[in-house]
């Protein structure tokens, strides 16, 4: 199979597999035990927080474990849950979009035809004084990257905390929750190569987030119960080698990606999203004129290719990418979208024999 959707998910690396097959067998202490199975696990629970701390350039300490990414959205997000004004961006993910709907109140900031929020919009939200602003680094569908750190300069000096959704753009460009300036920031390990099931809150230490799970007093008292620990290291080998190899990886995925780009636009009939403005180097989202982007993608895993319409939280979903429609879209120009999500590890002849089914599709 070609595998062309490493937005949804990217495959587990078989080094991460290794660091996690001792504590699925033999190292199975509890950690919270004080017994040496107890302590080498609680351990490793800290070497991972600092592997992962030194990706994202935060203190250790400010780092707490969660089930994945849409479980540390709605950790940060439920600060808010039935007393705050709160305001997200228009393209968010879903489990931002329902966590800001338990607000008392919420609102939708707009974006371009690009999917990127200008300054008027920033100085609206000054003037309408939401408690907490959610907008995410990179979108899972478009590969829009945000301004963060201009974003956050902004609005914190008026009192308005900032959340910002990471799990995109982790291991893919430079990460530092030092410099965002932002209160809350989610990351996600399936996204880089780690175990599903495993993510974090990063915290500012002026803003820690309200307890989530109370009775057993892991992660600080924040987020209580037996931790994943082998998802965990697994997690925090991810973060290692995503580090590690981040220049190497960057590079490789914008080659691949300029080449699909280039080789699609050689069909009159295709349209490529977002391309106007800073993207993540590994995402491509394009239609094909009067082509149903479910139909496409159906086609390509019949020939053993891997594809999203859109976002995978939202598979099985009928209607056009809400993502598209905010960016002003029309309803049957976004129904056309197909979503190419590339690794460093798709070769330039997987990209050549995609384009060439593509082509096939408009004749």
């Amino acid at each position: 199979m070609i595998y062309f959707d490493n937005n949804a998910t990217t495959p587990l690396d078989e080094r991460v597999l290794d660091a996690m097959m001792p504590f699925l067998k033999t190292m199975y202490g509890n950690p919270s035990s004080v017994h040496l199975l107890g302590r080498i696990a609680q351990s490793a629970i800290e070497t991972a927080r600092e592997q992962i701390a030194a990706l994202v350039d935060a203190p250790p300490t400010q780092i707490i474990f969660t089930s994945g990414g849409t479980e540390a959205n709605n950790f940060a997000l439920q600060c808010g849950a039935s007393s705050t004004k709160i305001a997200i961006g228009a393209t968010e993910h879903p489990s931002v979009l329902e966590a800001a709907k338990r607000a008392q109140s919420w609102e939708i900031i707009p974006v371009n035809t690009v999917g990127v929020i200008e300054s008027d919009a920033i100085e609206q939200l000054i003037h309408s004084r939401p408690d907490i602003v959610s907008i995410m680094f990179a979108n899972n569908e478009t590969g829009t990257i945000q301004a963060i750190q201009d974003i956050a300069s902004k609005l914190t000096p008026h009192g308005i905390r900032v959340h910002c959704d990471a799990v995109q753009a982790l291991g893919k460009i430079p990460l530092s929750f030092s410099q965002l300036g932002v209160q809350w920031l989610s990351i996600s390990s399936h996204k880089i190569y780690g175990p599903k099931g495993c993510g974090a809150l990063i915290f500012d230490k002026s803003t820690p987030p309200h307890a989530l799970i109370v009775g057993g007093g892991q992660e600080q008292d924040l987020r209580s119960g037996t931790e994943n620990v082998a998802a965990i290291v697994g997690f925090g080998k991810a973060a290692e080698l995503a580090k590690r190899e981040l220049h190497e990886r960057h590079n490789t995925m914008l080659a691949l990606r300029t080449r699909l780009e280039n080789e699609l636009l050689k069909n009159a009939h295709v349209t490529l999203f977002s391309t106007h403005t800073q993207r993540l180097p590994n995402t491509v989202l394009f239609g094909l004129d009067h082509i149903d982007g479910e139909w496409v993608l159906l086609k390509l895993d019949q020939l053993g290719i891997a594809v999203s319409s859109g976002s995978a939280c939202a598979s099985g979903a009928t209607e056009p990418s809400p993502v598209l429609l905010a960016m002003g879209v029309a309803p049957e120009k976004a129904q056309t979208a197909i979503r190419v999500s590339l690794s460093h590890h798709n070769t330039e002849t997987e990209i050549l024999k995609f384009v060439e089914i593509i082509h096939s599709f408009g004749n």
